[in-house]
């Protein structure tokens, strides 16, 4: 009768050591997340198989209860109850295409892997072990994404030793000769340090203070400088005004994060800025669920939340080059960056706000992921956070 317990428990547990060691936010640790297939395709009952999901989503999720009590300046009880509805989708579509007929198992995994990639299961993807494809095959591009997919599928057959062993190989080779990617030429993210006041503080002060910032960037050869998430608050004339007059005399584009309000709601968008104006360069396409983009207020006749563009603007155009960008929740996902991909951009610009995120691994997570999808497609990489 112990045994019986012993092996679920087991299983269980090494599923939350997964999702915490291969959700720490190190890159190079991504690869870990493949053990979650192992322990789901192992598992003897569809109950077994619905709790290891739960242990690995939970635990690569961790520091979401933490990080809504302090959006919210609440106490943990929000954050928790968020944490579990997050992981609804996730656990419901692993239970369900669980089974034990292991002719059928790749198949199975394969299409849990699709529905939580794409929305509306995955608006709340997360964690997916497919992010690794970066770190195992640098550079490979939709061909390293084949071969990924194709990894994932061995693992919940019965010779996952051996498809382990051949995934851990392109692990040690790839971290021996890892290099993070570059930065497109004349480009610079700034990363700030303003806390919660970034995008709520709207004086003239602050904005100057960025505008040195940016002017100091500039200074030290950058064409092109990118300011994060909600750099700029309300994007409005007098905004536009100010930064377009302290670039007159330049040469430099700004791209830094802004929010556009409207009677309806408001989009969460990146602003382009040189002496010529400025405009809107990027909406966001999945805004944070809850937080941000709250549908159901349409429902009861209200308005407010921030808009989701889903599949617009996959990438935009910057100068003569083409820019694929995410801002903050769209890098934790799946599905922006590969409908990016499918246009071929030059390169990657990554950016958020992530100053609720205190003393959890998020940012370091979105880094991460941001830095594997790069590097799996060959792209430089810009990032930005405020913290």
């Amino acid at each position: 009768m112990c045994r019986d317990y012993l092996r679920p428990a087991l299983l269980i547990f090494a599923s939350i050591a997964v999702g915490v060691v291969g959700w720490s936010g190190h890159v190079l640790l991504l690869p870990v997340a493949l053990g979650f297939p192992v322990l789901w395709s192992i598992a003897h009952t569809r109950l077994v198989a619905a709790l290891v999901s739960a242990g690995y989503f939970l635990a690569a999720a961790r520091g979401l209860p933490q990080g809504v009590a302090t959006f919210y300046s609440s106490d943990i009880w929000p954050g928790l109850l968020l944490w579990l509805c997050a992981s609804l989708g996730f656990v419901a579509v692993h239970l369900v295409l669980w089974t034990n007929k292991e002719s059928l198992r790749p198949f199975r995994y394969f299409l849990a892997a699709v529905i939580m990639t794409i929305p509306p299961f995955g608006i709340t993807g997360w964690a997916l072990p497919i992010t690794a494809a970066g770190v195992l095959f640098p550079g490979w591009g939709w061909w390293g994404l084949g071969f990924m997919t194709a990894g994932l599928a061995g693992l919940v057959t019965r010779m996952w030793p051996a498809v382990a062993i051949a995934l851990a190989g392109l692990w040690l080779w790839s971290a021996a000769i890892w290099t993070d990617p570059k930065l497109p030429e004349g480009w610079q993210g700034v990363d700030l340090e303003m806390g919660a006041s970034l995008g709520r503080e709207a004086g003239l002060h602050r904005h100057r203070d960025m505008i040195a910032t940016v002017h100091g960037a500039a200074s030290d050869g950058a064409r092109f400088v990118v300011l994060p998430e909600s750099a700029l608050g309300f994007w409005t004339p007098t905004v536009e005004r100010l930064w377009t007059g302290a670039f007159s005399d330049g040469d430099a584009t700004v791209i830094a994060g802004a929010t556009v309000l409207d009677a309806t709601g408001y989009d969460n968008v990146l602003v382009a800025i040189d002496r010529n104006g400025g405009s809107i360069l990027y909406r966001g396409r999945m805004p944070v669920p809850g937080s941000m983009w709250q549908p159901w207020r349409s429902w009861f006749g209200e308005s407010g939340g921030a808009r989701a563009d889903f599949f617009a603007n996959p990438v935009v155009p910057i100068g003569a080059s083409r820019a694929a960008p995410l801002i903050c929740y769209e890098q934790l996902i799946v599905w922006p960056i590969l409908q990016s991909m499918l246009h071929d951009p030059d390169f990657v610009v990554a950016v958020g706000n992530g100053w609720w995120t205190e003393g959890t691994s998020i940012v370091a997570i979105q880094r991460a992921a941001a830095t594997g999808w790069a590097k799996l497609f060959a792209k430089p990489l810009v990032i930005a956070f405020n913290t």
